[in-house]
């Protein structure tokens, strides 16, 4: 009974933490444009120290830890996952979820560094969930962006301005790409300079495509030329290096995959030795010596895929 308690109370922060975590958008369009508007600028540190104490409400004892910038970093995070959560949320679900598993392997196993690993490996699933979710959504808005410059410069040769053009995307287009253009034309009605507005959806949008577009604005804001060639241009190169990601990908499919079953076939493997025949397994689970193979074990595992997944990483 004891552990069906554990069970279901790891069960509930799980959903809780899944619910808090979801993409949830304000009642009102204006809610939500508002909230992206008041993205907040690098404050000083005595800034950070009142934002710390009253907004997330953590105390002065995380104080050295935002001070080392891993919170900002976390809250950049959701704010490009399109995640509009304060970062106390994510910490108190994570510290949630990390005295669960603790508290279920110290139930299942009399070994500390099992539970402490178990709840490690349920503390860091909120961050996986923020980082799938950034990755989809700037994949989605790389995928979007050659076909919105192709639409802004057709609207440039008909006579239209650019943030005319950036309008008509707005009205086309889906989010990522609507929502991010949607922000700087009302940061330009705000007063901002449209280059600067760029900028700022640059750090909302850490991309190297949506990049060139804003060297591109700027430098046609400076010296003037024909802005239509260029984005036309622009979206040619950009369908180039999708195109050459798509090549990479597929040259090193093979590769990804050997590294996925390496890390998977000791554990498959163990799981099946464990059904089929556990007197193969005894040794492992319950003699000194076994547990220390098995432990070794595991974190060369770990370390293969990792190294694979390292060497696979090609940048162009």
């Amino acid at each position: 009974m004891e552990l069906m308690g554990l069970l279901l109370f790891t069960l509930v922060c799980v959903l809780v933490g899944y619910f808090a975590m979801r993409h949830t958008r304000p009642a009102h369009e204006a809610r939500q444009l508002e909230s992206r508007l008041q993205r907040p600028q690098p404050p000083s540190e005595e800034i950070l120290r009142d934002k710390l104490k009253q907004e997330r409400g953590l105390g002065s004892g995380l104080g050295w830890f935002y001070n080392l910038g891993l919170m900002q970093k976390l809250e950049q995070s959701l704010w490009q996952a399109g995640i509009y959560r304060r970062v106390s949320d994510v910490l108190l679900l994570m510290l949630l979820m990390f005295g669960a598993g603790v508290t279920i392997g110290a139930a299942l196993w009399q070994e500390p560094l099992f539970a402490i690993a178990l709840g490690s490996g349920l503390a860091i699933l909120p961050m996986l969930y923020v980082r799938l979710k950034r990755k989809r959504r700037l994949k989605r808005f790389v995928q979007q962006l050659p076909f919105a410059l192709d639409l802004i410069k057709s609207s440039l040769e008909a006579g239209h301005s650019l943030l005319r053009g950036l309008q008509v995307v707005v009205g086309e287009f889906e989010d990522p790409i609507a929502t991010e253009f949607r922000s700087v034309i009302e940061q330009t009605r705000l007063g901002f300079p449209l280059p600067r507005a760029l900028e700022e959806m640059l750090k909302r949008v850490p991309d190297d495509d949506l990049r060139l577009l804003i060297v591109a604005v700027r430098v046609q804001s400076e010296v003037g030329s024909s802005l239509a060639v260029i984005i036309e241009r622009l979206a040619e190169i950009v369908r180039i290096r999708h195109r050459l990601a798509a090549q990479v990908r597929a040259l090193t499919a093979q590769a990804r995959m050997s590294g996925w079953v390496v890390a998977a076939l000791p554990v498959i493997l163990l799981a099946a030795f464990s059904v089929i025949q556990p007197s193969y397994t005894h040794t492992l689970f319950y003699e000194p010596g076994g547990q220390r193979l098995l432990k070794i074990a595991a974190t060369l595992d770990v370390l293969a895929f990792l190294s694979i997944r390292k060497l696979l990483k090609v940048k162009y």
